[in-house]
């Protein structure tokens, strides 16, 4: 299947890369970890009226497969992504699972929707890479029926959310060559300002706007840490140019830097986020 031509290069090969790969290898444990989120997101999709949902950066599908049992026979669930590894993993899984759900491998913001195809669209964590956010939600109330649901989880601010940024910080000192986080720039911490993403939603031809912070408890086994923090993040992805030695120091480094979230045999962390809730009742804008 052929690709909608993104529109930003980088997110594209960052996808379709090291990270699209790593997150196949660490689709069970991050599926697990993520669990809460999932079912927020199913439980609210299983009452959208008339069942056609789309799940937007669904990576390995496991929101989207969680939304399409729900829904049974009475509705349908597509995932769309800009992965193609991911959506590869995606489709075998729901094949494996005889889970009815369909995959599309493409870039949500400037792929061609049938128009008011979708009463509700969800995401976790897979709407804040667009390179103009704007026109990709524009894009995505495009695609939702008049009076469709939107709604999505993102992350709130690093500040916020110091499990997710602890690895970074810890190898600083080992690998300086970690890219510095942008604010507002594509990336998991694009949506931590809640104004602007307000603004955005407003822009793109949204209303009846909410926006509610969440802290969600999350667990990872302790014995999976190691494999996430060396495979994951900016760590993960500067530690596949390190050499052996190297990698070893900074992965000794960094796994002691998580000691204050393990308990026993799991690790513990609070996940600092958004609930962003929209309906499409007002006229859009012209695309």
């Amino acid at each position: 299947m052929e690709i909608t031509q993104p529109t930003d290069d980088g997110q594209a090969a960052l996808w379709n890369g090291a990270a699209g790969r790593a997150w196949v290898e660490a689709q069970e444990e991050l599926d697990r970890m993520f669990k809460p989120f999932e079912n927020l997101l199913a439980t609210a999709a299983s009452t959208a009226s008339g069942g056609r949902v789309l799940d937007v950066g669904c990576g390995t599908g496991g929101t989207t497969l969680a939304i399409a049992r729900r829904l049974g026979d009475g509705g349908h669930c597509t995932g769309i992504d800009i992965s193609e590894p991911m959506i590869a993993a995606a489709r075998v899984r729901a094949e494996s699972e005889l889970v009815p759900a369909s995959f599309i491998l493409a870039d949500a913001q400037v792929h061609a929707f049938e128009p008011a195809g979708f009463d509700m669209i969800v995401s976790r964590f897979g709407v804040m890479f667009f390179e103009d956010p704007v026109q990709a939600f524009a894009n995505l109330r495009h695609a939702a029926k008049d009076d469709g649901e939107l709604r999505f989880i993102a992350w709130r601010s690093p500040a916020e959310n110091p499990f997710m940024t602890t690895a970074e910080r810890a190898a600083a000192p080992l690998l300086p060559n970690i890219p510095a986080r942008r604010p507002d720039a594509p990336g998991q911490f694009a949506f931590a300002n809640a104004q602007r993403v307000l603004n955005i939603l407003e822009n793109s031809g949204w209303s009846g706007i909410d926006i509610q912070p969440i802290d969600v408890s999350c667990t990872l086994p302790e014995k999976e840490l190691v494999p996430y923090l060396s495979r994951l993040g900016p760590v993960g992805r500067v530690l596949q140019e390190v050499d052996e030695g190297g990698r070893k120091e900074v992965i000794e480094t960094v796994r002691a830097a998580f000691d204050s979230y393990v308990t026993g045999s799991a690790v513990h962390f609070v996940a600092a986020c958004w609930m962003v809730n929209a309906r499409a009742t007002s006229t859009p804008q012209r695309r």
